[in-house]
């Protein structure tokens, strides 16, 4: 990495001013993805302190954000499971003249990064300022299959001069730290994923929450819900196969509802239909705005992913709206936002496994309202303030 020179930022005080800062990301910020939703909630977070906040992305359509710079083309792709835009060889010298033109103080790249565009970024900041702009990184991914982890290691290969450029790794969680450190072969700070968590503590979600909690007949229906893309990685098909396997009993307690588009529908509404959940189950398709209040509704959100996540975004945004209890696929990355009690981490793929953490957690009320509490103040670690007050120590080096 840059040497102690960069550190300290020759010719610039960095410890009180405020920054200009670059956010680098190799795809655009049309998606609401979680590379851009950390991208864009530090952001946010950062103008509200006044410093100066630009976004340096690929191709996009939005017209809404301040200081927003297309510098790329793109091609769709398709990585670790999800659908991208990546960006195509991109001019050197008009990134030179840019960063010229700029003068940035901070440069944060999105990463693993293409050495397409972040990468030339990276090399121009350099060039034109040399040891006067600080270049942090934030690792946001773990590889869900072999393909993607070996893609992986042919890009860390690429990157390997470029990686040497920067002052200081992020990575999101302590596994891709780990991650970072085994295949790109560079050392990482484990600082979660930020969300403003003030904005799913709607009057809404107060007023949901108030009725959930209120209504104390034991007998009540028990609002089980699913927040996540209709694909594989997500498990949508694997509660739907655990709510399948819970006895006529349990099953007459509950409604399920699952929130999300994508190209598992079809098969989702079949695997309903053929096991009888059609009166239990319904998909709602896509929700935004309405998610706070669709969260403090639920009695148990589900977040059923086996594997292939860093972090786990949505469970926070759960339990920030003040779901009854958020649960998750035992995979390393929920882990680092649930921690590591078994009652909150589930099996996906062993269904009976998974319907019996199910019936437990519908039939034990008091074991709900344990969570319940112990998730409210767990969620506090990873609001924006908190998390922003660390990365901006680790730009100002």
């Amino acid at each position: 990495m840059c040497s102690r020179a960069c550190t300290h930022m020759r010719g610039r005080d960095m410890t009180q001013k405020p920054l200009k800062i670059a956010f680098v990301i190799d795809d655009s910020l049309d998606r609401p993805d979680g590379v851009q939703q950390h991208v864009l909630t530090l952001g946010a977070h950062f103008t509200t302190l006044g410093h100066d906040v630009h976004y340096l992305c690929s191709s996009t359509e939005r017209t809404d954000l301040a200081n927003l710079h297309s510098l790329a083309k793109t091609v769709p792709v398709r990585f670790n499971g999800n659908r991208l835009r990546s960006p195509v060889p991109t001019s050197r010298r008009k990134l030179v003249d840019f960063m010229r033109a700029q003068q940035f103080d901070v440069v944060h790249v999105q990463s693993p990064h293409s050495p397409l565009f972040a990468a030339r970024v990276v090399d121009a900041a350099r060039r034109v300022q040399g040891p006067d702009v600080r270049v942090i990184g934030t690792f946001h991914i773990l590889p869900f299959t072999r393909g993607a982890l070996l893609a992986s290691h042919v890009l860390a290969l690429l990157l390997r001069r470029n990686l040497k450029r920067f002052d200081q790794f992020i990575a999101v969680s302590p596994p891709t730290v780990d991650y970072a450190r085994d295949v790109f072969g560079v050392p990482s700070v484990a600082v979660p994923n930020p969300v403003a968590t003030g904005q799913f503590q709607t009057q809404e979600a107060r007023d949901a929450r108030t009725v959930r909690e209120t209504n104390a007949d034991p007998a009540r229906t028990v609002e089980i819900t699913h927040v996540g893309r209709l694909v594989e990685r997500k498990g949508a098909p694997e509660l739907v196969k655990a709510v399948a396997a819970l006895s006529p009993a349990v099953r007459a307690r509950i409604r399920v509802r699952i929130a999300g588009t994508g190209p598992l529908q079809k098969e989702l509404e079949e695997s309903i239909a053929t096991s009888g959940l059609a009166d239990i189950v319904t998909l709602i398709g896509h929700i935004s705005t309405e998610r706070p209040k669709f969260y403090a509704g639920s009695d148990i959100c589900v977040f059923p992913a086996a594997a292939g996540e860093s972090f786990g975004i949505v469970l926070i945004e759960a339990m920030a709206a003040g779901a009854g209890v958020v649960i998750g696929g035992d995979n390393p990355g929920y882990r680092s936002v649930l921690g590591d009690n078994p009652d909150v981490l589930i099996q996906p793929r062993d269904t009976a496994s998974f319907a019996a953490a199910l019936e437990h957690l519908i039939l034990d009320t008091e074991l709900r309202e344990v969570l319940h509490q112990e998730q409210a103040e767990r969620v506090t670690q990873f609001d924006v303030a908190k998390v922003a007050t660390t990365v901006l120590e680790l730009y100002r080096g």
